[in-house]
């Protein structure tokens, strides 16, 4: 494997790059619809060119491809160097082979480039498997680049689900890390309960645990969520249960998410965020209304999606003044004979109260298929 000196500093600024560049890919990314055939999801492209104040643009490069058992999802990030031209700054490939009926392995590999060589700064290997009953486990395992150019074991995860009744399904995700002693020590668990019930209903309660100072697993956060359909309206109520200063449990947020469907077609989704934690004022003791975010979706005669959202937080500089439009996206993708395009434009709310736009992105690709706009993902169950 070729190292180069700025290796170390540059792995670090590149695993933080997966969450900071790919949001707009992630919106956009190649979603499999139930009505798609095998042949129309064997092989696609995609760009995205970037363009953000006081970012430097970047253009983002994914291809999907699919032989027999061998799935292979590639992407690659290019930024403009000083010359105004793109060059490498960083590339993921992932690659999934079905071994068996029950059995799928995959390897994702994070590349970085430095003085125009490409070096290899994270590995993560999973394999998912069904067992009887319809139990599955999953285990993962993530390799970092050390200071010494070397690949370090830095994270395993084992997941376990479980169907312990009819309509039950019951998961647990230990994680384990570096221990100071050597080896790998558990470092965090989490437990859900999945409960199916009438009238399409779904419950679902998420407990995280953390080691205390004896190695004992002591609750540190709690997340029910509750689920109904009723025809066209769907909601959702999570409610977020922590830790205080005393160590009691108690609720610090609650979410509160509707969704409906228009006759003509439009899809509206609401989501209320409310918390005891107020930008801009201490504790009262009593969860206020902090964020709210309002999504609509609609397809046009010629067939073009277009998705509009809206952010609302509280000022805190004027906490008692209520919510007010911060952010505003439109999505619009555009279907054509040889593939679609999608735009996305971003404006914020500025220091005089008027709305500049702070970026746009587009995508290309010859797979219409390959570009689902969904910038306010509904909470479904597993």
């Amino acid at each position: 494997m070729t190292t180069t000196s700025d290796s170390p500093r540059l792995s670090q600024v590149l695993l933080f790059a997966i969450a900071a560049n790919f949001c707009f890919v992630l919106a956009l990314r190649a979603q499999t619809s139930d009505s798609q055939t095998a042949n129309e999801n064997k092989s696609w492209m995609a760009t995205t060119e970037s363009q953000s104040d006081n970012v430097n643009p970047t253009r983002i490069t994914e291809s999907h491809s699919q032989s027999g058992n061998r799935t292979v999802d590639k992407q690659s990030v290019q930024r403009r160097g000083s010359d105004g031209h793109f060059e490498p700054f960083q590339d993921i490939e992932k690659e999934s082979v079905q071994v068996d009926a029950a059995t799928v392995r995959t390897v994702t590999r994070t590349f970085g480039w430095a003085n125009g060589v490409r070096t290899l700064v994270q590995v993560t290997e999973e394999e998912s498997q069904g067992l009887p009953g319809g139990d599955s486990k999953v285990v993962r395992a993530t390799s970092n680049l050390d200071l010494n150019g070397n690949l370090q074991l830095v994270q395993r995860e084992i997941e376990e689900a479980k169907k312990t009744d009819k309509d039950v399904e019951e998961t647990k995700t230990t994680v384990m890390r570096p221990s100071v002693n050597g080896g790998m020590a558990p470092a965090l668990q989490v437990q859900e309960r999945r409960n199916r019930g009438a009238n399409d209903t779904v419950e679902s309660k998420k407990t995280t645990l953390l080691p205390d100072s004896s190695g004992h697993w002591q609750v540190s956060e709690i997340r029910q969520v509750t689920t109904r359909q009723e025809g066209q309206y769907r909601s959702s109520e999570e409610r977020v249960s922590r830790l205080d200063s005393e160590g009691k449990l108690g609720e610090v947020s609650r979410s509160v998410s509707k969704e409906s469907e228009s006759a003509s077609g439009e899809k509206r989704n609401t989501l209320e965020t409310y918390s005891v934690d107020v930008p801009g004022s201490s504790r009262d003791g009593s969860a206020h209304l902090i964020e709210r975010t309002t999504t609509t979706q609609r397809a046009s005669s010629s067939g073009q999606q277009i998705t509009e959202q809206q952010v609302e937080l509280s000022n805190p500089g004027d906490p008692s003044a209520g919510l007010r439009i911060t952010t505003l996206t439109t999505d619009t993708v555009r279907p054509s004979a040889s593939g679609a395009q999608a735009t996305r434009t971003v404006q914020v709310r500025d220091s005089n109260g008027g709305f500049g736009i702070v970026s746009v992105d587009t995508t290309k690709s010859d797979n219409v298929h390959a570009i689902q706009v969904q910038i306010a993902p509904s909470q479904k169950p597993k």
